[in-house]
């Protein structure tokens, strides 16, 4: 899982590394790294998952009221 990028011949510093940190947040390093940091049980990623479907439903709601 390596990230390249090429810079252009008009590209600047500022512009190459914004490429960068796109992608970087484009294929979710950084959240995958914070995932593996610390062990998680199998009951914690289970309230995880529910905890974000409930969060979905309810955005999902207030937004039709």
């Amino acid at each position: 899982m390596s990230i390249i990028v090429r810079k252009g011949p008009k590209d600047t510093t500022d512009a190459v590394i914004r490429k960068f940190q796109k992608k970087v947040a484009l294929e979710n390093v950084i959240q995958e790294y914070r995932d593996r940091e610390y062990h998680k049980s199998d009951s914690e990623k289970r309230q995880e998952r529910r905890a974000t479907r409930l969060r979905k439903i309810m955005r999902a709601r207030s937004f039709n009221s």
